[in-house]
């Protein structure tokens, strides 16, 4: 299938999913309205101080950005991780970022951090596991390092989630357990226009590496020793991925909290549309990424009298998404 269409057309979901977002909600805007507000917004016109430019512009506005930022992302890292070691069924989970951004955070919350803080600790948290899930494999030599590394991270997953567990234990009942409850939950409400630039800013800078080393993931999906037979120093290539991805997803659980699935189901439907190649495969999966979060996240604020956590809807919806690819997918890795 060409990349061009599909590609145009993954936008082109992306845009209605916005256009849904920013319509609907507890305040609806009328779609005249809204073209109205647009229409102004774009001739650079000033801001009106009605309800509505409000709604749009300080809140819906924000938030729209911040899950196309968060699903974006976590897409693009599970694409990469998904190349990188050869198996459509791995998520940024993988090496427990996930994990350690949650113990980061839910350390925040125990000491009483600012939201700001809580966001640091959380994004320094993913990366700290990492480290510590590359500093084992390291340590062990004369094994897979594919499959050393992901039992590394199984391992260090656990390890920050019982740290987790056990910072819950520890917490007030009556003000930091419902929040570290919260948190781990998945959500956007939070999300402001002072998040977007710590997001925006890693997560571009992640991307870049993805987009120059495309050809090389390419190429390390036959194998270490066929890639390094073909000029690909694979060491260089599969840290320099790693260490990418994993910006990515502890920049956008730093501020979104656990958003499960994402990661694992979107590239795969990606990969169903556009085929394996990383080249096309890295934009439509950030498309389709952005536009998914962002339905869902609208969903989770609409559907009920109060908002519903968007962890648990991505894993409502993932969920059978994902056993249905397995029974209709195509055998192996192309």
């Amino acid at each position: 299938m060409r990349a061009a269409p599909v590609l145009a057309g993954a936008l082109i979901l992306l845009f209605a999913a916005v256009l849904v977002a920013l319509a609907v909600g507890a305040y609806p805007v009328t779609p005249a309205m809204l073209a109205s507000l647009l229409w102004a917004k774009l001739r650079f016109l000033p801001d009106s101080s009605t309800a509505a430019a409000t709604v749009i512009f300080a809140i819906r506005g924000p938030r729209i950005l911040g899950a196309i930022l968060v699903g974006a992302a976590l897409a693009s890292a599970g694409a990469a991780y998904q190349g990188l070691f050869r198996n459509p069924l791995v998520s940024p989970d993988i090496l427990g970022v996930s994990s350690g951004a949650a113990l980061g955070a839910v350390l925040g919350i125990f000491l009483a951090l600012p939201v700001a803080g809580i966001e640091a600790a959380a994004f320094a948290g993913g990366l700290v596991a990492v480290i510590f899930v590359y500093g084992v494999a390291a340590a062990i030599r004369g094994r897979d390092p594919v499959l050393v590394l992901v039992l590394s991270g199984v391992v260090i997953g656990s390890l920050m989630g019982s740290g987790v567990a056990l910072m819950k234990f520890l917490a007030d009942p009556e003000n930091q357990l419902p929040a570290i409850t919260f948190w781990l939950l998945g959500s956007l409400a939070a999300f402001n226009r002072s998040d977007f630039l710590p997001i925006a800013v890693p997560v571009a800078l992640a991307l870049l590496p993805l987009i120059l080393l495309r050809w090389q993931l390419d190429v390390m999906t036959l194998g270490d020793e066929e890639a390094t037979a073909l000029g690909v120093r694979v060491r260089l290539v599969r840290i320099s991925i790693v260490a990418a991805a994993t910006l990515m997803t502890a920049a956008a659980v730093s501020v979104s909290g656990i958003v499960g699935w994402v990661g694992l189901v979107v590239p795969h439907i990606a990969r169903l549309i556009v085929g394996p190649s990383f080249a096309r495969l890295l934009p439509m999966a950030a498309l389709l990424g952005a536009a998914y979060l962002l339905l869902v996240d609208t969903a989770a604020r609409t559907l009920g009298t109060i908002e519903l956590p968007l962890g648990v809807l991505t894993a409502v919806i993932g969920t059978p998404v994902f056993l249905v690819l397995l029974a209709r997918g195509r055998r192996g890795w192309n």
